[in-house]
């Protein structure tokens, strides 16, 4: 009997159908190389649609490369302007967004998605224009070739031996509600290249030798080709689950691997084989039972990691009913994924006691056999069934095994079972006046219940002849004998046994599932505990030493690994406990695991013989593999090691060594913690790579405004040295004495001038390196204001608060006055001709204040936290006001190394701090804070 699935539509299809309705559509012709055709077969059919009369379709950009075949194409075809983007002195040519948003054509043609728009431009990627095209109801076409796919750009290097630098998500891929391959043969795309129609000849012959030699073009080829048949297979699923279509449709094959602890490799191995013959994907599905034994769990674990290793996408889903049930999901998943081909397995012959002995272990009984099931009730599929021949097992020691699996371990199952039945005794012999002798027997079977819920069936069956014996010995006359002397005390024996063996089996498989379900929670729990252990480190050796610590709670030691230089010289970064070494066994292990990406050491395939064990932790590529043809192509797998010698992706090995051999639970939550570790340390390398390029933009920023500032403030004072030099060395005669005295005058004005700024760049780089050590003291804070107001060129216009006693504070006094000045001048240089800048002292929380406020401009609330910054000036519009930019940025230095604070601030528009003039502005508000002298 077929399984009554659910025929509704899948709720997440409908939901992503809907969310895709909600933009314009995007077709994208995709190529294996360059040359291949895809603009030219764009802009041709584009030309179709103008001659049949479809009206409003545009070309926002097409990169012809100079190619004549491909400019004619463009005919006349509507064509966006470019828009001119000035960039390091010269000018660049890229596709308007805006313009085309403005437009809003009908059909908007975009060549070459994985383009990387100049700097400055809206969007660092074309492909983000594009999106913000679909976004605003704007049909896209476009082009791209397969190489420039994220996850295809360490294969791309592998087939080439050439980096794509212009790469997009595959994510974007996805995005495309049509993909049409424009496909051209090798030979063909040779003979184009040769013949100059792609590059210029001197070009094309470099390119024939390399890029483009004949085995690289075949290779990419066929990774084109099943990027496109990939996504027609997920076009296809889509509108099953949108239509609620039951599978198989025999579109494309599909190969379904059913296995199970006894049907695994070979099933596997003719799964494989038959994907590879039908050129189809596969995937390995195992539907676990309730009950299912440990031993059992792990030859699963292990069969599941070889169809992984097959190439195989792994499932596992649980069930709680016999084969019925297990057809039942079988058949649910075949007909969700349509599958087409059904492998499953057909067991050998067993012994009768092998079978019934193996059935009630596993819990599920012998309802018959599975492939038999799946050709009854699957005749929409074909069904593989493969001989599968375990290892033949003599039926003494089945029987040894069973009873080993039968009984617990330690005295305190029997001890505790006992005690039940002996509290059981006890409750009957309270009750023995109210109830019936012939109804003891229910108390007996609540501790048959309790035992086999926790010890399992063996205790559960000692727990019933126990439960018996009692019954018979305390409570059915003759008192205090064991007596079966009539037809009922035979029946009440068997009936009992019956009933207390049945209702033990039971209760050890709901026990069994409780305990695999509670195990299940405690890695879940472990996982959720990795999770949060390794989102708050913020280093690279603060997360390997959290990794070390997660890993050795699960195995008792463990050890996190790398390497240590460019040569791949592996070495152990941290461990729990510490250690600094290894023996030559495990170093040897784990040079294969660095070198391989793949586990080693003891309990491994590999070097089993070494007390380490060794897990990778990295981020294998999705692409890893491109296909068996490309592989052949790459040649040997050393290729795919880095420079270091380790495997693609790989971050480092996790070491583990246990006293016992791990259990599959152990080894499944230490491959989990694997698997977070390399997203844990991806992330923290990506954040560091942020910050470090955070910092680089920053240096260049600084830098550039340090040579613009060097450009200005060292021009402008040289020229007029050189002037006025020049003036006096051929007019000293003719000259009167003001006029030299004037000149000379401005040479030390100027001179005066570059010192000031000379000794502002000092200062800055003194700040920055920690040079600056403070002598601190007892400080007059009005004495130093007029000190600093003195050495102004205007000290008369700096009014100080007359009325209030100056504190003390403590600071440095030569630093001090430094800073005092720099803002005075700051607050002259911005404030109108004549108007005076004032000066208050005061005291508020144990610290003393100097407010000094100009009537200047002001500064934009936007601008406010940069006020302080290196080379920084507020924006005065055309207006240019003399200085470095570096002022204020000495003062917070100088400030804070002695301990103090300094803010800025300027009031709303329309508001004034304090300015009866009318030619004030807005103004800015300097407060420093600074300790008093306790």
């Amino acid at each position: 009997m077929r399984p009554d699935l659910d025929r509704r539509p899948d709720p997440d299809t409908l939901v992503a159908v809907a969310a895709r309705a909600t933009r314009a559509p995007l077709k994208i012709f995709l190529g294996a190389a360059p040359g291949v055709g895809k603009t030219f077969e764009m802009l041709t059919q584009a030309r179709r649609l103008v001659a049949s009369g479809r009206a409003g379709i545009v070309v926002g950009l097409v990169e012809t490369h100079g190619r004549a075949e491909t400019e004619a194409q463009i005919g006349e075809l509507t064509v966006l302007p470019r828009l001119e983007v000035p960039y390091r002195g010269q000018v660049l040519s890229e596709f308007d967004l805006d313009a085309a948003l403005k437009l809003h054509p009908k059909l908007l043609l975009v060549d070459e998605l994985a383009h990387r728009n100049a700097p400055g431009s809206r969007h660092s990627r074309r492909w983000e224009d594009v999106a913000e095209l679909l976004a605003a109801g704007i049909p896209v076409w476009t082009t791209l070739n397969v190489q420039h796919l994220e996850s295809l750009n360490d294969t791309v290097l592998r087939i080439t031996g050439i980096r794509v630098t212009e790469t997009l998500p595959d994510h974007v891929l996805e995005l495309a509600d049509e993909i049409e391959m424009i496909d051209l043969s090798p030979a063909d795309l040779r003979d184009r290249l040769a013949q100059g129609r792609v590059y210029r000849n001197d070009v094309a012959g470099r390119a024939l030798d390399g890029f483009f030699r004949a085995g690289n073009l075949q290779a990419l080829r066929e990774i084109a080709l099943r990027r496109v048949a990939q996504h027609v297979d997920a076009s296809l699923l889509d509108y099953m689950r949108q239509h609620a279509i039951a599978g198989p449709w025999p579109a494309g094959d599909q190969v379904l691997a059913l296995v199970g602890p006894d049907s695994g490799e070979a099933v596997l191995r003719q799964a494989k084989r038959l994907a590879d013959a039908l050129h189809a994907p596969w995937m390995a599905l195992h539907i676990e039972p309730a009950g299912e034994l440990p031993a059992e769990a792990q030859a699963v674990s292990r069969t599941m990691a070889l169809a992984a290793e097959l190439g195989a996408e792994t499932e596992i889903r649980a069930v709680r009913s016999g084969h019925e049930g297990i057809v039942g999901v079988a058949l649910e998943v075949a007909q969700t994924r349509n599958i087409t081909q059904i492998v499953v397995g057909r067991m050998g012959r067993r012994g009768f006691g092998r079978r019934r002995l193996g059935g009630l272990l596993a819990g599920r009984g012998m309802r018959g056999n599975l492939a038999a099931a799946l050709l009854s009730q699957a005749p929409d599929y074909a069904v593989h069934v493969v001989p599968t021949h375990p290892k033949p097992v003599s039926q003494k020691l089945l029987y040894r095994q069973w009873l080993r699996a039968l009984l617990p371990d330690g005295w305190a199952p029997w001890l505790v079972s006992t005690s039940l039945v002996a509290l059981m005794v006890g409750v009957g012999w309270l009750l023995r006046g109210l109830v019936e002798p012939d109804a003891m027997g229910m108390l007996f079977l609540a501790a048959v219940v309790g035992a086999a819920v926790l010890y399992g069936l063996g205790i559960a069956l000692y727990s019933a002849v126990v439960s018996f014996l009692s019954w018979n010995f305390f409570f059915i006359p003759p008192l205090f004998r064991l007596t079966i002397d009539a037809p009922r005390d035979v029946v009440a024996i068997l009936v009992f046994l019956a009933v207390a063996t049945s209702t033990g089996i039971v209760a050890s498989r709901l026990g069994a599932a409780a305990r695999a379900a509670q195990g299940r929670i405690e890695g879940l729990r472990r996982i959720g505990g990795f999770s949060r252990a390794l989102g708050v480190p913020v280093t690279e050796r603060e997360l390997q030493e959290v990794i070390v610590r997660q890993a050795s709670s699960i195995a008792g030691r463990a050890l996190f690994l790398s390497a240590v230089d460019a040569d791949g010289m592996l070495d152990i970064l941290t461990a729990d406990p510490p250690a600094d070494t290894m023996d030559e066994h495990s170093w040897a292990a784990a040079r294969w695991a660095w070198r391989r990406g793949e586990p080693a050491g003891r309990g491994t395939a590999t070097l089993p013989s070494a007390p380490w064990r060794f897990l990778p932790v990295g981020i294998a590529s999705p692409e890893g593999a491109a296909s068996d043809g490309a592989a052949a192509i790459l040649g040997d797998v050393e290729a795919d090691l880095n420079a270091d010698g380790r495997a693609p992706g790989l971050h480092g090995l996790i070491g583990v060594q246990s006293a016992l051999p791990l259990d599959e639970p152990a080894l499944q939550t230490l491959r989990a913690l694997a698997d977070q570790a390399a997203v844990a340390l991806e992330r923290v390398r990506l954040v560091r790579g942020a910050a470090e390029a955070t910092a680089r933009d920053g240096t260049q920023k600084l830098r550039t405004a340090l040579l613009n500032s060097l450009s200005h403030d060292l021009r402008t004072p040289l020229t007029g040295i050189r002037g006025s030099a020049e003036t006096l060395r051929t007019a000293w005669t003719r000259l009167t004495d003001g006029t030299r005295d004037d000149l000379l005058l401005a040479i030390e004005e100027d001179t005066a001038r570059m010192t000031r700024f000379l000794a502002n760049i000092t200062d800055m780089t003194r700040l920055e390196s920690g040079a600056v050590v403070p002598r601190m003291a007892r400080v007059d804070v009005a004495d130093t204001v007029r000190a600093a107001a003195a050495r102004l060129p205007e000290p008369g216009r700096i009014e100080i608060t007359p009325d209030l006693t100056a504190p003390a504070v403590l600071a440095d006094p030569l630093l001090l006055e430094q800073v005092l000045f720099n803002v005075l001048d700051n607050a002259v240089k911005y404030s109108p001709p004549g108007l005076a800048v004032r000066v208050e002292i005061a005291v508020a929380d144990g610290a003393a204040t100097v407010r000094v406020a100009d009537e200047g401009p002001g500064i934009a609330e936007e601008e406010l936290p940069h006020v302080f910054d290196s080379f920084y000036r507020a924006g005065l519009g055309d207006s240019v006001v003399p200085g470095t930019g570096l002022g204020l940025a000495i003062a917070r230095g100088l400030i804070e190394v002695m301990g103090g604070t300094i803010v800025a601030r300027s009031p709303a528009p329309g508001r004034r701090i304090d300015a009866p003039d009318p030619r004030a502005g807005r103004g800015t508000l300097i407060t420093i804070s600074l300790p008093l002298v306790r």
